[in-house]
């Protein structure tokens, strides 16, 4: 053993399937996916992220757990610890750290927007959150979380994030204490089936609305359902002129999305009668054209799986030598799956046209979404008061299971590194994070930190991870080699068409993904050469340097630093003995 605490593993296969499962199943699921399978399109928007699934989504996940299974069974539980005994090369090991990095760094932030969601259900559920138009609830909002001002975040009142925040950091911090089998897998058990059920009642009343108003018959469940699915979208575009060169262009309005007879009857007659609109149709092949739409398919297949995140790699390696990684990874996947499509996409828009319209929706992001349109549509809804309530603890819950999973590979690294029990690891990582979460909830105005920190460490950090994975498994450990200590156990093959992707496509999918962003989000160029157009990131930090922008990424710099420190002096790691033959042979 490399360090003091004794090691743990899971108690059942069903418990680290659900607990994979709960990694995966989170904010992401009900508000990051309908919101961006709306903009780009649903049905092609499927398209993209049915081909992501496949060429990384699914390789990576058997990547992750075949080679932290292995780790593991060579004594290691920590992402640099895996690595760098994997691979047998010191510099995989600080590779590793971005492993951990990615989790540890998310969790400061996500424990923030955990505490949102328990906020909003115990307040739908003592009645204090009846909410007449978007703009109360966006009040509402603004004022529990402290986005007008920086500090106006830290309040313990019933309608402030501040109290809900230290009950979620607390309750974390003691599940996680309890170990794996009496902390994670234990609360996964039961929240998982709770969200599960909560979700298809939330579902079925969504699909009962109807059209709720009569005076709007556009707004309705159906017209939500187009919205979300229809692969061909009609959408109004407004004829622009630039003032340099002279030359005319079609742009697509914000919000010109058109759903339903009675907006189309009225849209095509708007356009018969301003020379300067145009209604247009857009079909499946025009949407897969948009190179914006692949990035943000393979964004949500990162986000929403957990791979290339560090937790898959650290909670296999408690698996034991002959547990299923093959059957265990696509049941995790195909649960997150059923929640985001079967679920996640049927209930958020439909809900929003029903009562907003197209319009009402159209543009809006995850948070927006999420706290300032739902509020107000479980406060206008029939029995509001509690589908308010089990539409934010559902999110509570999936907040939680995912949440949970951003603390073990920090743990185990502490273990491993500093060769600590589990009681003084989960005293620094206490610590450690308790730090960060301050600095994203102090500097609350505008979300600015939080927002800054995510950009960078999904886009960034995530993809990173996924491509030195998949190249250990498919270049260095090789395919053949790699579906033998996947297969170990396993009651399921992996089709062998996957040694292929795994090899050759998946790496150079992430690599395209990795420049397309590099390109379009840090250069500032546009993929239809209409000049350059830095991101708000870019110019945050180097045209127009914004304050809390420069602190957030230090902050990523300052705990990055602190992890590779230990990592360097982790000697223990080069004390161990493989327990094993060597997997290369």
């Amino acid at each position: 053993m490399t360090s003091q605490a004794p090691k743990e593993s899971w108690n059942s296969r069903l418990g680290i399937i659900l607990a994979v499962a709960g990694s995966a199943v989170g904010l992401g699921n009900f508000l990051r996916f309908p919101g961006l399978a709306a903009q780009y399109g649903g049905g092609a928007f499927m398209i993209a992220y049915l081909v992501a699934l496949c060429l990384i989504g699914l390789p990576i996940c058997w990547a992750e757990w075949a080679i932290g299974r292995a780790g593991g069974q060579r004594g290691f539980n920590s992402c640099p610890g895996i690595l760098g005994v994997i691979t047998k090369k010191k510099s995989f090991r600080f590779l590793g750290v971005i492993g951990v990095i990615i989790p540890v760094v998310i969790y400061m932030y996500y424990v923030y927007i955990e505490a949102w969601c328990l906020g909003y259900a115990l307040n739908f559920a003592s009645g204090d959150l009846y909410l007449d138009s978007v703009e109360d609830a966006t009040a509402f909002w603004g004022a529990f979380i402290g986005i007008e001002k920086d500090g106006s975040a830290v309040g313990f009142g019933w309608q402030q994030v501040g109290g809900f925040l230290l009950v979620v950091f607390i309750l974390n911090f003691y599940l996680i204490y309890r170990g794996l089998s009496k902390g994670i897998e234990l609360f996964c058990r039961y929240a998982m089936p709770t969200l599960l059920v909560l979700a298809v009642v939330i579902l079925v009343r969504v699909l009962t609305l109807g059209t709720p108003d009569e005076a709007h018959p556009e707004r309705s469940v159906s017209n939500g359902l187009g919205y979300m699915w229809n692969p061909t979208k009609l959408v109004m575009h407004e004829k622009v002129v630039s003032p340099k060169s002279g030359r005319v262009r079609w742009e697509a309005l914000e919000d010109g999305e058109v759903v339903g007879e009675t907006a189309i009857a009225e849209a095509e007659a708007r356009a018969a009668a301003d020379p300067d609109l145009e209604l247009r149709s857009i079909n499946m092949l025009q949407q897969l054209s948009n190179p914006q739409l692949w990035l943000a398919a393979a964004g949500q297949i990162f986000f929403s799986l957990s791979v290339g995140f560090g937790v898959i790699i650290t909670y296999s390696s408690y698996l034991k030598k002959d547990d299923d990684v093959v059957l265990s990874g696509l049941a995790a996947t195909s649960t997150n799956e059923f929640c985001e499509v079967g679920l996640g996409g049927l209930i958020t828009l439909p809900a929003g046209v029903a009562f907003l319209g197209v319009a009402g929706v159209a543009g809006m992001g995850t948070f927006d979404l999420g706290f300032r349109v739902l509020p107000m549509i479980f406060s206008e809804m029939w029995g509001g008061q509690f589908f308010g309530f089990a539409f934010f603890f559902l999110l509570f819950l999936a907040a939680v299971t995912s949440s949970l999973s951003m603390l073990q590979p920090g743990i185990a690294f502490l273990e491993e590194a500093m060769k600590i029990n589990r009681k003084q690891s989960v005293a620094i990582l206490g610590f450690v994070t308790a730090m960060g979460c301050a600095f994203v909830v102090y500097f609350s105005e505008s979300v600015k930190a939080l927002d800054t920190i995510d950009f960078w460490i999904n886009n960034l950090f995530m993809v990173s991870l996924a491509l030195i994975e998949i190249i250990i498994f498919g270049w260095i450990i090789g395919t053949d080699k790699g579906f033998e200590l996947a297969h170990r156990g396993a009651a399921i093959r992996i089709p062998p068409i996957f040694k292929f992707i795994m090899k050759y496509l998946s790496p150079a999918f992430l690599i395209v993904i990795f420049g397309s962003w590099f390109y379009s989000q840090v250069l500032g160029f546009s993929f239809s050469g209409e000049g350059r157009d830095y991101s708000s990131y870019i110019i945050d930090l180097f045209i127009e340097p914004n304050r809390t922008a420069w602190y957030s990424v230090g902050l990523i710099a300052l705990t990055a630093s602190f992890l590779v420190l230990l990592t360097i002096g982790g000697a223990s790691w080069n004390k161990t003995t493989p327990k094993k033959k060597e997997i290369r042979s």
